[in-house]
């Protein structure tokens, strides 16, 4: 446990700041699960509406530093072939 004062609100800053990172990790993995039900049903309308916004949310937590932005444009990347595969 923390002893001085600093260290004390350190721990308290990071529970503040693990509670956000959670949340905007759970909420990118949402619109993901939201374009994967939508492909898996084979709507191709609803997947490129469901692409566009988990795209910007994805890439919004690769701004705020929840995922790495390499890995941020994977994901993006592959969800956009598969969302284009289903036109073909």
């Amino acid at each position: 446990m923390a002893n001085t004062p600093s260290a004390k609100k350190a721990a308290r800053k990071i529970a503040r700041r693990t509670a956000v990172n959670r949340d905007r990790r759970s909420r990118m993995r949402s619109y993901i699960r939201k374009l994967e039900e939508a492909i898996a049903g084979g709507d191709k309308d609803a997947a490129g509406a469901a692409f566009k916004v988990a795209e910007t949310e994805i890439m919004r937590a690769a701004q705020k530093g929840i995922v790495h932005k390499n890995t941020a444009s994977r994901k993006v990347s592959r969800l956009s072939a598969r969302v284009k595969a289903m036109g073909a």
